[in-house]
């Protein structure tokens, strides 16, 4: 299932991919994974994205 709010997030800022993955010291395609619903991040991960897009960690549980 899809995480549109974290789609719509990262839009806000507008970067890629590859910008929030940079940011948060992980791999582009692993970012798109968590993106698209197919990974849930650590609780470690959750928290550096949360950081970078200015959104609540817990939305990823």
């Amino acid at each position: 299932m899809q995480r549109i709010w974290l789609l719509n997030a990262r839009k806000r800022k507008n970067f890629t991919h590859a910008d929030v993955a940079k940011r948060i010291n992980v791999k582009r395609q692993y970012y798109g994974m968590i993106e698209n619903g197919k990974r849930t991040p650590s609780v470690n991960i959750a928290k550096k994205i949360a950081d970078v897009l200015d959104v609540d960690w817990t939305l990823f549980f």
